[in-house]
């Protein structure tokens, strides 16, 4: 993973076919449940064509073990190309390199295909499937089953 600067001053993670832009942090607050977080923009490699954002949450709680400690987003118009795959590698390398962390856990509803396939193929183990808890955030947004994948980032 090469990391370059932009000329605004924020960290641009190269890699291939995407790279990701550090767009802004979150702070730890009430809003989050006290865990920071740092908001990347993924972008086709090379370009400044924004095809999706995706987050590091740095830490973990029991919100996080139904949310992931690793969200993304690919826009409509961009998927099918495995943007989310190459996303989350170049994630995977920050938060060990540059945040000290071992591993991770990364959730999705059964029912999403294309991120179920995402997880498997970034080679996560299948923790166990659970039902979110209807206090959470996801549930009032209508996701109340997650599958939570465990990765080694050793």
């Amino acid at each position: 993973m090469k990391r370059l600067r932009d000329w605004f001053g924020r960290k641009r993670y190269e890699g291939d076919p995407v790279d990701l832009k550090q767009e802004f942090t979150r702070s730890a607050n009430a809003f989050n449940n006290y865990v920071p977080s740092v908001i990347y923009g993924i972008y086709e490699h090379g370009t400044d064509r924004k095809v999706g954002e995706c987050d590091l949450r740095l830490g973990m709680n029991e919100e996080l073990y139904y949310a992931g400690q690793i969200g993304y987003r690919v826009y409509e118009a961009y998927r099918g190309h495995g943007y989310a795959y190459y996303a989350c590698r170049i994630l995977f390398a920050i938060a060990h390199e540059d945040y000290g962390m071992d591993e991770l856990l990364l959730t999705c509803s059964p029912d999403n295909t294309p991120s179920k396939k995402t997880l498997e193929k970034l080679g996560g183990v299948l923790k166990e499937n659970v039902d979110v808890p209807a206090w959470h955030w996801l549930y009032k947004r209508g996701e109340t089953n997650k599958n939570i994948y465990y990765y080694s980032l050793k």
